[in-house]
């Protein structure tokens, strides 16, 4: 999961298809047997509502597509609170089956939002979890709503807009009511390209939205519990599940954890000061990587990359396809490097790359965290990410509390923080509001759930997981002492067994157990 750094404008195999259901009015034929007559029951044998029923009823017909795995379609309503209304939804599902016996399914969501967690099971199910936890559940992924290959948020559709809204430069100067002007129409440019091309969907990718259809698959897929494994984004899907359906809760591990308390500033100061202190780390490690950039002290080098920001933001470097190598394009490319140790050299390859114009490294960077290839956008988790973030977070508009909130900002983040003076434009513009309330999650009543939280997460700050293991009523601290996002993709055997025998056994460790690399 980041919200820290968005466009420019903003602050900061296939598969057997269903086509979409219409459940008002007339009812489609493969679903009439099972509306109304209370004789049909889901997989578990539960009771659900008589309007829910052709959701938590429908059979998945599971069909291979590569590499082991097996993939089918789900149908969910577009809108939970009037089913049968409008289009339904439908979400794409990819499940590896355990290679021995199964205990039942074991359901992943690698983050974002926007990420692919069908892309994820089926292309990296052995990075996703153990040869142990494959070996007796169905390892089950999918795209939430909006995202990928489900009922997906579409905005601009060719490469070119979304390269210009992403890597272009307004033509104003900086600060001017010109620039002001420009950067509010592109938002609205945008957010209008997702409302027209998207249509009514836009206003349901929600997670509350999310976290229904995750309960509609564990039934579906005849599990009387949930076990899931949720990566940064995901635990916010694991965490409201548990508190919306605590007796369904079976075993849930919430890695890289985030805070359903946390406002959009909130979580853009920790992640500011998170990728800031993880930026020292890096220029402290440097001189052992080999090739470092950075001969001087640590106050001299960050010295040196804050004052690269200021040149680039006043002279960007313009590639030969046109797009501009600017501040926000070096902070996406440090951030991306930063989530993970392995990847610190690439921050010295850019670095030292820079010093003669060239952004091969930081283009590479930038367009891995953009999922940009060859000129062409691979997947959509961009929009994704902008639609889900607009529905789940109230947006400021004051702009006394926006400068304010961007000092503090600064503040933590002397370096990288360069937040823009119209907060966040984009979602201040989007068509769809946040409606509701922030607020903690408790999941009263649930098994235990085992929150992982690293201390050297720039993404997802440790503090979180912290927070979240206190509000869940049955949540277990289990401590990473590192760097880098998420605990359980280090391999370390502490956190890795743990885990494992938590999923396959059901013990739980000791409250607070550390563990150190």
């Amino acid at each position: 999961m980041t919200r820290r750094t968005a466009p420019r404008t903003a602050a900061l195999v296939s598969l057997i298809l269903v086509p979409a259901l219409l459940l008002s009015g007339c009812v489609p034929s493969w679903l009439q047997g099972l509306v109304g007559g209370g004789t049909v029951s889901t997989p578990t044998g539960e009771e659900v509502a008589d309007e829910l029923r052709p959701y938590y009823t429908q059979i998945l017909t599971w069909t291979g597509c590569g590499g082991g795995a097996e993939c089918a379609t789900a149908i969910a309503p577009l809108d939970w609170d009037n089913p049968g209304e409008g289009d339904d939804v439908e979400l794409a599902l990819v499940r590896h089956p355990a290679t021995e016996q199964a205990q039942g399914s074991l359901f992943i969501n690698p983050g974002g939002p926007g990420a692919s967690g069908f892309d994820f099971v089926r292309d990296s199910v052995d990075f996703a979890v153990s040869a142990d936890l494959q070996r007796e559940f169905d390892i089950v992924g999918w795209d939430p709503r909006g995202v990928g290959r489900s009922s997906a948020v579409t905005c601009y559709t060719d490469p070119a807009d979304l390269d210009q809204f992403i890597f272009g430069i307004p033509e104003a100067t900086f600060g001017t009511p010109e620039w002001e002007a420009e950067v509010i129409d592109s938002s609205i440019a945008f957010a209008e390209a997702c409302a027209e091309n998207t249509g009514p969907l836009l206003e349901f990718v929600d997670t509350n939205s999310t976290v229904r259809d995750l309960d509609m698959m564990r039934a579906i897929v005849g599990d009387a519990q949930l076990n899931f494994f949720g990566y940064s984004y995901g635990t916010d899907i694991g965490a409201r599940y548990a508190d919306r359906f605590p007796e369904k809760v079976g075993r849930l591990v919430l890695d890289g954890a985030t805070d359903p308390t946390t406002t959009t500033f909130e979580v853009v100061l920790a992640q500011s000061e998170g990728f800031e202190q993880a930026l020292r780390a890096y220029l402290e490690a440097c001189p052992e990587l080999g090739a470092c950039p950075f001969p001087g002290s640590l106050d001299d080098s960050l010295t040196l990359i804050r004052d690269l920001y200021d040149r680039l933001n006043t002279t960007p470097i313009e590639a030969e396809d046109g797009r501009f190598f600017d501040g926000a394009v070096l902070d996406i490319a440090i951030a991306t490097a930063l989530y993970d140790e392995g990847s610190w050299s690439f921050l010295s390859q850019m670095f030292t790359e820079l010093r003669t114009g060239v952004v091969e490294t930081g283009f590479l960077l930038a367009d891995f965290y953009y999922g940009r290839e060859n000129g062409e956008y691979i997947d959509n988790s961009l929009e994704a990410f902008i639609a889900i973030n607009c529905l789940d977070y109230p947006v400021e508009t004051d702009r006394a509390v926006i400068a304010e909130q961007n000092e503090q900002i600064r503040a933590v983040a002397p370096t990288t923080g360069d937040p823009s003076p119209l907060g966040d434009v984009l979602c201040a513009n989007w068509p769809h509001q946040f409606e509701g309330e922030l607020g903690p999650v408790s999941g009263a009543g649930a098994a235990p759930i085992l929150v992982v939280g690293t201390t050297g997460d720039p993404a997802t700050p440790y503090q979180w997981a912290e927070a979240l293991a206190e509000q869940l009523e049955s949540g277990v601290l289990l401590t990473w002492v590192g760097e880098g996002h998420i605990a359980y993709d280090e391999g370390d055997p502490c956190i890795n067994d743990i885990v494992d025998e938590y999923f396959l056994t059901g013990a739980v460790p000791v409250d607070g157990l550390v563990c150190e690399g």
